[in-house]
């Protein structure tokens, strides 16, 4: 019986090779979307989760009021890991990152690479593994530092790079004790070398100051060790250590790194779970759609299949057995689907990975994903294939061998219901895209403050500092820049905030956060920023001006300066400031949120960016070389490294891009399938309308009139698709914007726009069937019927 139930599905796959293709193409379209969602999902949750000890590592996170809101941040205190391990018993390790970006050499050779200055105990939390060293040892000594295998190939070729001696800034001197296996992409952290915490102090950067919270502070917690626990242990360690009373301190899992990471008055309330929420339930959709397309396609077919039923059905067969027969049938073509899936897959899946930035691959190997895609491939079949297998099963013999089996209203309910539920989804995707789309070009629209053309941006590393002097002349001299400064930080991102400032008329219980930017001098002219009131820092002018300081917009507003020029500031760590401008409220760090009040501070602070403004009137190639070789001539052994602002700026909007790239291709892929299905409802309708057309055709009705009547019906279909849509898609967009201080308004022209594409798309789908049927030979239509 099997035997003959698959002779009798292949041999109906064969003889209806349109149909066939259709249905398995819109079935592996849709399927092979899902798998590409699930996989870029599945990376999203297994972010840090390969941890052998993932369900005890922490990462510390303070929480305080500042202006009457309840904030959250997850940099500590440098002293915070040593007391922890010191005084906490619940503790089974701590240990404390920072990043710093330091030239590395062996020999001759010489690179720019990003690493961690961390605790020993880093390698005791996370699961890295060596290939050579031993984790609980290796950064225990001052000299050690553990590499990746990518920088040692890059250092050291193929030779063994292990006991090998690398230099750190061309000065301090480290022999590899480990080298680590290359990071896998579903890490947070970023690295390609650790060197010990030791060299905090060699090279200045690390202070028992309570007050400055700027490292990452990680934690693993005993077995037993709750987070209630530790949260109740640890939340006065701050208090109990400074002056700083209203400071508490809790832990955040690793669990929730990756997708839990927005806080609003001081509890979780989400994150990139949304995101992975929504491609969830669209890949949930547009499966349902590929296999609601499965159904119109099967059941457009049913009168062909109507009289081998009837025949079953006399000769004995009951309605379970028929039921799996048909159920069988759209399993076997769910499993052709599912291969063709997966080349779909294969073949798109570079694309897709430079589309998501992401590193997905199919693990072939892994016996778990076969079986889940089994499992995913049965399913699929059994969805698609329940409805029709049911409405063909449930025939009556006499009905279907008399030709009386047609109940046309009942039977087309159901089919009109699916097809609204296909464009009801593919038109909110739509509607979905445009919006998104919308909110990325309002914020690149919104007004930086300072100009992104030809400014440049480079790290001061080596001999620059020694001699900026020389080497901010031969620039300027050169022609290729016209201005320079220094600055604690690049104009696109915030390194630095603080809240120890005191003005003549603050109110003394109010703790206000300030964004903190460092400059030397001309950081408006270089930048192109206008000054509002007063002028800049200019310290060849005024020598005064170290202690100078210029203040934005907000910052004026929050400490409530009439008169904001010749003001003092007071910091307890940095003495006594003037203010000598007023700036305006220019964008450092996102475009969507309001900007910080800003303090930008003179000379006396500290320096780690080189901001340089390229001449305009010639080629900006010519101006790189050029700035290259001066940058050489005085850091021979730092490889000059450049970035433009406008280009770093751009960076800020790749999430959203994404976002609305991805929804823009599953929205085309369920327009794609929707129209599958709404072909196959034109396919269905014209086959059982055939004699009412050749009798309209005979009574005279005109070709175009015959074709108002099919579309007519269709077109009502896609209008109750748009009304239902259009509600469903505002308020998800409604949602969604709400996640943004600065965003654009819903438009109705939006809605207009998409209802005027919905009804191209149909119209454009249906009327190959329409005007099929309404030119056919109406005798020979009788005839057939």
């Amino acid at each position: 019986m099997l035997k003959n139930y698959l002779k009798v599905a292949f041999r109906n796959l064969w003889k209806k090779k349109g149909f066939s293709f259709i249905n398995i193409t819109g079935l592996s379209i849709g399927m092979a979307s899902a798998v590409l969602i699930l996989l870029w999902i599945y990376s999203e949750i297994s972010f840090d989760q390969f941890h052998e000890k993932s369900e005890r590592i922490y990462q510390m996170y303070n929480r305080s009021v500042f202006d009457g809101k309840l904030w959250c941040w997850g940099t500590t205190p440098k002293p915070m890991g040593a007391a922890l391990r010191k005084d906490y018993p619940q503790v089974e390790n701590a240990a404390r990152v920072t990043q710093g970006t330091f030239l590395t050499s062996v020999g001759e050779k010489h690179l720019n690479s990003s690493g961690y200055l961390t605790d020993p105990d880093f390698l005791k939390i996370f699961s890295f593994p060596l290939l050579k060293g031993d984790a609980a040892r290796a950064l225990g000594k001052a000299g050690s530092i553990v590499i990746t295998e990518k920088l040692a190939q890059k250092l050291f070729g193929e030779a063994d790079a292990f006991g090998k001696v690398i230099r750190i800034d061309s000065i301090a001197q480290f022999t590899v004790t480990g080298i680590m296996k290359d990071l896998p992409a579903n890490t947070r952290f970023d690295f390609e070398f650790l060197l010990p915490w030791s060299y905090m102090k060699t090279i200045g950067w690390d202070d028992n100051y309570w007050g400055n919270n700027s490292v990452q502070t990680y934690v693993l917690l005993k077995p037993g060790v709750t987070e209630a626990m530790a949260n109740n242990r640890f939340r006065n360690i701050t208090k109990s250590h400074s002056d700083t009373k209203d400071i508490e301190v809790f832990v955040h899992p690793i669990t929730k790194w990756r997708l839990y990471s927005k806080f609003e008055n001081g509890q979780i309330v989400g994150g990139r779970i949304g995101v992975v929420r929504l491609f969830g339930i669209i890949a949930g959709f547009i499966l349902l759609i590929a296999c609601i397309n499965f159904m119109n396609l099967s059941t457009a077919r049913s009168e062909k299949r109507a009289k081998e039923v009837g025949i079953r059905k006399v000769v004995g067969a009951q309605k379970g057995l028929l039921v799996s027969q048909f159920l069988g049938e759209s399993i076997l073509i769910s499993l052709l689907a599912g291969m063709v899936a997966m080349i779909i897959v294969q073949l798109s899946l570079s694309g897709f990975n430079e589309l998501t930035d992401k590193h997905l691959s199919i693990p072939y190997g892994s016996v778990l994903f076969w079986l889940a895609s089994l499992v995913f491939v049965m399913l699929t079949g059994i969805i698609a294939g329940s409805y029709p297998a049911f409405y063909l099963s449930a025939y009556k013999p006499v009905s279907v061998l008399k030709g009386t089996f047609k109940a046309a209203h009942a039977l087309v309910t159901p089919r009109k219901i699916l097809v609204v539920m296909q464009f009801t989804f593919a038109i909110g995707l739509i509607i979905c895209t445009i919006i998104v789309n919308q909110q990325i070009r309002y914020a690149q629209a919104r007004e930086t403050g300072y100009k992104k053309d030809n400014l440049v941006y480079t790290f001061i590393q080596g001999d620059v500092e020694k001699h900026y002097t020389a080497i901010s002349n031969e620039l300027l001299n050169s022609g290729a820049v016209t201005s320079i400064t220094k600055t604690s930080a690049p104009i696109t991102q915030k390194w630095s905030d603080s809240w120890g400032y005191s003005w003549k008329g603050k109110d003394p219980n109010a703790k206000l956060d300030f964004c903190i930017y460092n400059v030397d001098g001309n950081f408006a002219k270089t930048t192109g920023l206008r000054i509002l009131r007063g002028r800049d820092i200019d310290v060849k002018t005024y020598p005064t001006d170290s202690n100078a300081m210029l203040l934005n917009e907000a910052a004026v507003k929050i400490m409530g300066f009439k008169d904001p020029i010749g003001q003092t500031v007071t910091n307890g760590d940095d003495g006594k400031w003037h203010v000598v401008g007023v700036i305006p409220d220019f964008i450092l760090s996102s475009p969507y949120e309001p900007v910080s009040p800003m303090i930008v501070q003179g000379p006396k602070a500290w320096f780690n960016v080189i901001h340089l403004r390229l001449n305009s009137a010639r080629a900006t190639s010519d101006n790189l070389a050029k700035t290259e070789a001066i940058f050489k001539k005085y850091n021979p052994d730092y490889p000059p490294a450049f970035k433009f602002v406008d280009d770093e700026y751009g960076h800020k909007f790749a999430e959203e891009k994404r976002i609305g790239t991805l929804s823009g291709l599953f929205a085309g892929l369920t327009i794609v399938i929707s129209c599958l299905g709404l072909f196959a409802l034109a396919t269905y309708m014209a086959e059982n309308r055939i004699k009412e057309i050749g009798v309209r055709k005979v009574l005279g009705a005109s070709v175009s009139s015959i074709t108002t009547l099919l579309s007519t019906d269709f077109l009502k279909l896609v209008c109750i698709s748009f009304v239902v849509a259009v509600p469903l898609a505002w308020w998800g967009m409604h949602t969604w914007l709400q996640s943004y201080t600065y965003r654009v308004p819903i438009s109705i022209w939006v809605f207009a726009v998409t209802g005027v594409i919905s009804v191209f798309i149909a119209v454009a789908t249906i009327s190959y069937q329409a005007i099929k049927a309404a030119i056919a030979n109406p005798v020979k239509s009788l005839r057939t019927e």
